[in-house]
């Protein structure tokens, strides 16, 4: 009976199965904590990335402030310019958008001695904080136009006033199309020796405006003129570069219309909309109307354009006329005053030979003078002589 009523209980194998059971659900429960965790710390490395991999927009009126601080005082020489930059953070992006220039002085021969007047440094930002309270330190730029061993001490430096700043890098005399910057943010790198080294980081930087600060570039160019060139020459320029820049971008609606059509890249229904727009504002080429009215502002271009050709050519043949008339009467007067010239040297010469025939003449009358003169005083005597022999 105890064997068979062992058997009949089946305790053994009731016992053993939630045991088994229960492992495999700790197993699994302790797998997925440990997956939540490894996702938890790889969403917190993703923001940390993020926070430190944080686009920057730099604004027009800190590219115009960094080009006048090293045209005031390193223009011409191999000095750089540092300063400090204010902006704030919108849409998750640094926005840079005002700067200031800071006193910095360094040693050309030994980069790691330099001098950054910090006092001033806060100074001016206690009175840009008066005039604007959003604004805050957010970096500082460097007129390189490379990165130099001093800059992770000077960026240690703004470290004191900003928890991450930004660095820009400043080209103020571009060789190359393109923008003349690169921003960098500072990361500790782990070295072979277990010492932990701050080294630079590269993001991504654009330029961006607001509205306001859009018409007052647009302002600024138009008051920006080559000296050399004229009018037409600067407007057929700018038109050229707005077709050349019109050409890029529907090059690269097409490249993007053809990836979606081969199934390359996905569908975007916002940028097919906008695409639509862009078509819709097209005007209608087989319209009679717009036909007739390109025509005749055409015509009427090519007519100033002509006008302004003839009129030219009649000033230039104007001009040609009075410059050969000029010189033909320059001619002349040179020619009456060789001739004049010519006549007051005969003239002279005459003058010359008639005063020598008169000295000649003055000399032979004195000479005559002389010879009667001796001739009486010889008579006189002679006279005297026989007076006296007579009397005797």
């Amino acid at each position: 009976q105890g064997p068979s009523s062992f058997i009949a209980t089946g305790r053994p194998p009731t016992l053993q199965k939630p045991i088994m059971v229960e492992t495999k659900k700790d197993d699994k429960k302790a797998e997925k904590k440990d997956e939540k965790k490894e996702a938890e710390d790889e969403e917190k490395k993703e923001a940390e990335k993020k926070i430190l991999k944080r686009d920057v927009v730099v604004h027009p009126i800190v590219l115009l402030s960094v080009v006048d601080h090293y045209s005031r005082v390193a223009k011409g020489t191999t000095k750089r310019v540092v300063g400090t930059l204010l902006g704030e953070v919108d849409d998750f992006k640094l926005h840079i958008t005002n700067a200031f220039a800071v006193p910095f002085e360094e040693d050309p021969r030994d980069p790691q001695v330099w001098f950054l007047d910090h006092n001033f440094h806060e100074q001016m930002f206690s009175m840009f904080k008066k005039v604007n309270q959003k604004e805050r330190v957010v970096g500082w730029y460097t007129t390189g136009p490379k990165i130099k061993p001093s800059d992770i001490a000077i960026h240690e430096l703004y470290r004191r006033y900003c928890p991450e700043p930004v660095m820009i890098v400043m080209d103020v005399l571009p060789k190359e199309e393109g923008l003349p910057m690169e921003a960098y943010y500072s990361i500790q790198e782990e070295t072979a020796d277990q010492v932990f080294k701050r080294t630079f980081m590269h993001v991504e930087s654009t330029v961006g405006a607001s509205e306001p600060e859009e018409v007052g570039v647009e302002h600024l160019l138009r008051d920006i003129k080559n000296a050399s060139a004229s009018t037409l020459a600067v407007r057929v320029g700018d038109k050229i570069s707005a077709l050349k820049a019109l050409t890029v971008r529907l090059k690269d609606i097409s490249v993007y219309l053809n990836a979606v059509v081969a199934g390359k890249l996905p569908l975007n229904k916002e940028i097919i909309y906008q695409l639509q727009e862009i078509f819709n504002l097209l005007p209608d080429q087989d319209s009679e109307e717009l036909v007739r009215s390109f025509a005749m502002e055409t015509n009427d271009m090519m007519l100033a354009l002509y006008l302004g050709g003839m009129l030219r050519s009649t000033v230039a043949l104007h001009n040609l006329i009075n410059n050969k008339i000029k010189n033909k009467k320059l001619k002349d007067q040179k020619g009456d005053d060789a001739k004049k010239a010519k006549e007051e040297k005969k003239d002279g010469d005459k003058k010359d030979d008639k005063d020598d025939d008169k000295s000649k003449d003055k000399d032979k009358d004195k000479a005559k003078v002389k010879k009667d003169d001796k001739e009486a005083v010889r008579g006189g005597g002679g006279s005297a002589g026989a007076g006296t022999c007579k009397d005797s």
